[in-house]
C-alpha cells in the first residue's frame, strides 16, 4: 500500500510540473506578443500606452470639459470694445449667460429661473399667487396661453389656450422677455388688466377685461354630475396638495355612492411626478408598476409602485386634450394600461420627460431635463403623447354656446362602460352608435337635397 501511494504521488507531480509548463510556456509569449504591439503602437505614435492617465482615459466615458477659450476671447473683445459695459449689472450679465447655457440644450423644458423667477415658479406649484391664473410662454407676439387655471379669472374671462397675449393695459408685450411680460399681466387681487388678444382663426383683435384675484389653485374640483350618479374630479395641476384634496374628494363621493368616475385632466400640465404617484394608488393595487423613470446612468433607472388601496373599483373615463401633459399623462397612461379607464378627447401634448430643480448658491435654480419615464406597459410618450380611446373635437359653435361636448361624450361613453362592466365593448357600442348617427345624418341630408 505504501508503494502505491508513493506512485501515484510521484505522477501527480509530474502531471502538475508538465501542466505548469505548459502554461507559462503560452502566457509568457502572449505577454512578449502584447509588449511588442505596445512598443510598436508607442515608437509609431510617441503615447505611452502603458501609463496611467493613458489607461483612465482609454476606460473613461466622461466627456473633456468644454473648452471656453472662444468664450473668454468673446468676452474680452466685449468688455473692451462694447460703449455700454461699465453701466451693466455682473449680476444680469451672469444671470443672461446662465440663461443662454441652459437654451442651448435645444430643450424648453429646462429652463433657469433667477430670484425672482424662482419665487413665482414655487408659487404656483404650492397653489397659491395672484393674478389671472394663466400659465404662458414667450411668443414672438408676446406671449401665448399654455393652459388656463380651472376656476380662474382667465377662465371666467373666456380666454383660451393657444391665445397670444399681444397687450396689457396698452403696454405692448412683443418686446418683453417673459419675466416682465408676465409682471404686466399679473398684479394684486382685485385690480384690472385689459387684454388684447389674437387669437387663430380670429381676423379681429379680441378685447378682455380681467380682474385678477388670489389664485388658490384648487388641487380638485370634484362634484356629483346633475341628474346622475357619476362622479366628477378635475385636477388642474399635480401640486404639493393635490394628492391628498384629491383623495378627499374622492372618499366624500364614494359616501354618496357614485357608480362611476369621470376624472378631467384637460388643460393640466402636470406637476410631481410623485403626486401622480400618489393618486394613481387609489385604483391600481398594491405593488403595480405605475411609472418607470430611465436616466442618463441606467444604473439609475427607478420605477415606482402603487401603495395600495382598500377602494371598491370604478369604471373610469379619463378626458385629455392636447394640454394634458407630463403627470397627467403619466397617470393617464397608468390608468389605460391596465385597462381601468377609457381616454376621451384628444391626443395629449407629448412630455415624456422629469426634470429635476437644482436650487443655486444665490437662491436662483435650474430646472432641467434628467430621466425620460415610461408607462407600466413601456411605452415612451415624449414629443408623441397618447392617443384617446375615443377622439372628441370641439366645433366651433361650442365655444360660443360654452356647450363642453367632450364632458357630454364623456358622460355617455361612461353610461355604457357601468351598464356592460366591459371596457372595450363601451368603446366598440359607441364607436358604433356613433357610426349610426352619422349614417342616418348624411342620408337626410341626401334626401333633402333630393326633394329641392
Amino acid at each position: 500500500m505504501l508503494i502505491s501511494h508513493k506512485k501515484i504521488f510521484i505522477f501527480l507531480l509530474c502531471f502538475l510540473s508538465f501542466l505548469l509548463g505548459v502554461v507559462m510556456n503560452n502566457i509568457i509569449p502572449l505577454r512578449t506578443f502584447e509588449g511588442r504591439i505596445q512598443s510598436l503602437i508607442d515608437s509609431k505614435t510617441g503615447i505611452d500606452t502603458s501609463s496611467e492617465s493613458f489607461q483612465k482615459n482609454l476606460f473613461s466615458k466622461e466627456k473633456s470639459p468644454i473648452n471656453l477659450d472662444l468664450f473668454n476671447e468673446v468676452y474680452k473683445k466685449v468688455s473692451e470694445n462694447y460703449y455700454g459695459f461699465d453701466t451693466l449689472s455682473e449680476k444680469e450679465l451672469v444671470s443672461g449667460m446662465i440663461k443662454g447655457f441652459i437654451e442651448a440644450f435645444g430643450d424648453k423644458h429646462s429652463e433657469y429661473f433667477n430670484i425672482d423667477e424662482t419665487k413665482k415658479f414655487n408659487e404656483v406649484l404650492s397653489g397659491d399667487f395672484e393674478g389671472i391664473g394663466a400659465v404662458v410662454e414667450k411668443n414672438d407676439f408676446g406671449v401665448i396661453i399654455d393652459r388656463i387655471i380651472a376656476g380662474s379669472p382667465a377662465k371666467e374671462a373666456g380666454l383660451l389656450a393657444g391665445d397670444i397675449i399681444a397687450k396689457a393695459n396698452n403696454e405692448e408685450l412683443k418686446d418683453m422677455n417673459l419675466t416682465n411680460a408676465v409682471s404686466k399681466i399679473r398684479g394684486a387681487a382685485n385690480t384690472i388688466v385689459t387684454l388684447e388678444i389674437l387669437r387663430p382663426g380670429e381676423k379681429e383683435i379680441i378685447t378682455k377685461i380681467v380682474t385678477r384675484k388670489k389664485i388658490d389653485i384648487p388641487s380638485t374640483d370634484g362634484k356629483i354630475i346633475e341628474g346622475t350618479n357619476i362622479g366628477y374630479i378635475a385636477l388642474s395641476i399635480f401640486g404639493e396638495k393635490t394628492a391628498d384634496d384629491f383623495d378627499k374628494v374622492l372618499t366624500d363621493l364614494e359616501n354618496k355612492k357614485i357608480t362611476g368616475l369621470i376624472i378631467d385632466l384637460r388643460d393640466n400640465g402636470g406637476g410631481y411626478l410623485e403626486t401622480a404617484v400618489s393618486i394613481l394608488s387609489n385604483f391600481i393595487e398594491k405593488d403595480r408598476v405605475l411609472v418607470t423613470t430611465k436616466e442618463k446612468n441606467p444604473f439609475l433607472n427607478k420605477s415606482y409602485f402603487s401603495y395600495g388601496n382598500t377602494r371598491k373599483p370604478l369604471p373610469i373615463i379619463v378626458l385629455i386634450n392636447e394640454n394634458s401633459a407630463s403627470a397627467s399623462e403619466i397617470t393617464a397612461g397608468a390608468l389605460k394600461d391596465y385597462n381601468l379607464a377609457i381616454l376621451v378627447g384628444q391626443k395629449s401634448y407629448g412630455k415624456g420627460s422629469v426634470q429635476q430643480p437644482f436650487n443655486l448658491s444665490d437662491g436662483s435654480e435650474i430646472k432641467i431635463t434628467v430621466a425620460k419615464w415610461y408607462t407600466p406597459k413601456d411605452y415612451g410618450i415624449d414629443k408623441v403623447g397618447i392617443k384617446p380611446d375615443i377622439e372628441v373635437k370641439f366645433e366651433k359653435e361650442d365655444y360660443e354656446n360654452k356647450y363642453d361636448r367632450q364632458l357630454e361624450e364623456a358622460k355617455k361613453v361612461l353610461s355604457d362602460f357601468i351598464k356592460l362592466g366591459n371596457k372595450q365593448k363601451a368603446i366598440d357600442l359607441y364607436l358604433k352608435d356613433k357610426e349610426t348617427s352619422l349614417s342616418n345624418k348624411l342620408l337626410e341630408t341626401t334626401t333633402s337635397t333630393t326633394k329641392k
